[in-house]
């Protein structure tokens, strides 16, 4: 397989300790390989299968998205009602910038929020939570926003009466995996330790450990299993993978299509979809070609600090995109 050798030359060369990479097809047949380290400091520890990886971004699609569209199913909420409708601590403040925006904006990134917030640095746990969800947020031109999944993930904690990481969650995922079976991100400069099987997003951290960005762990097996369910048509009910698919511009609800410069390979079909994340990690999903693909890596261990993963995710895609049959 040309995709194992290019991951086997990248190992080599130090762009990332580790690598998983797993591909499943329509019909249930699955390849993967496992690669490299879990962890090159303190003590080298070799990667091996059912580690978790820290799924970083991945968290958004994987398990937001997806606990959205359940409430939906259920009849908790529906795609179109203000975030405020559930939320009224937002209405406290009488012009609130996002009384009226819409569940379906927050998950399609088109409600203009910002990117990105130091949010640890306001607090910690439900003082943070409360802070996060008075804020005058600004809004501007749509881009793609941590804060409004972050705010998903608060909407899901109060429709379901708990919070996200005592949500159930299927084999393979987890939001407190076992350290030891824990592939290793960041010597955290503010934590002051190599990080393991403990999330590497500050704002998640400080909003307890599980956040709707960022905080799921998760295996390549587990994950490709996901992206299984999402081939087979079994992930959600039919209406609710319909509606997920449906465009938003560049995106659709929680994913990114496919589009030039994307990070899936110029060789996918028109209708892939995918999503990566911080640490160095992705999955792409091919409908039109009865395939998905997981690659996993740990790039951000021992320091953020590093050179774009993006060649290297779009030549793993495109050889397999090549082989595959």
């Amino acid at each position: 397989m040309r995709a194992r050798a290019l991951l086997e030359e990248a190992v080599a060369r130090g762009v990332v300790p580790g690598a998983a990479l797993g591909i499943v097809h329509a019909d249930g047949r699955k390849e993967v390989v496992h690669l490299g380290l879990a962890q090159r400091i303190p003590e080298p520890v070799p990667l091996e299968e059912g580690f978790y990886f820290d799924l970083a971004s991945l968290t958004k699609p994987l398990f937001t998205l997806r606990e959205v569209l359940r409430a939906v199913e259920e009849g908790l909420l529906d795609l179109d009602d203000p975030l405020s409708q559930h939320l009224p601590e937002m209405l406290w403040l009488q012009d609130h910038p996002l009384k009226g925006v819409s569940v379906r904006a927050l998950l399609a990134h088109t409600a203009g929020l910002p990117a990105w917030e130091a949010l640890y640095t306001w607090g910690e746990g439900e003082v943070l939570k409360a802070r996060v969800l008075q804020h005058p947020w600004p809004l501007g031109e749509p881009q793609y926003s941590d804060i409004g999944y972050i705010l998903l993930g608060l909407l899901l904690e109060r429709l379901r009466g708990k919070p996200l990481g005592a949500f159930p969650l299927p084999p393979g995922l987890s939001f407190s995996p076992p350290p030891e079976r824990s592939v290793a991100t960041e010597l955290c400069p503010w934590r002051k330790r190599v990080l393991r099987g403990e999330v590497h997003d500050e704002n998640a951290f400080a909003l307890g450990g599980a956040a709707g960005h960022a905080g799921l762990f998760g295996t390549l097996e587990g994950v490709l299993d996901q992206l299984a369910a999402i081939l087979g048509g079994t992930w959600l009910s039919r209406a609710a993978l319909e509606e997920m698919q449906r465009p938003h511009g560049e995106r659709l609800l929680g994913w990114e299509r496919k589009r030039p410069g994307w990070q899936g390979g110029s060789l996918a079909s028109e209708k892939a979809f995918g999503h990566t994340g911080f640490t160095g990690v992705g999955v792409w999903v091919d409908p039109e070609r009865g395939y998905a693909w997981a690659l996993l890596t740990n790039a951000v261990h021992p320091t953020r600090h590093r050179s774009s993963l993006a060649p290297l995710r779009r030549a793993v895609g495109n050889a397999l995109a090549a082989e595959v049959v």
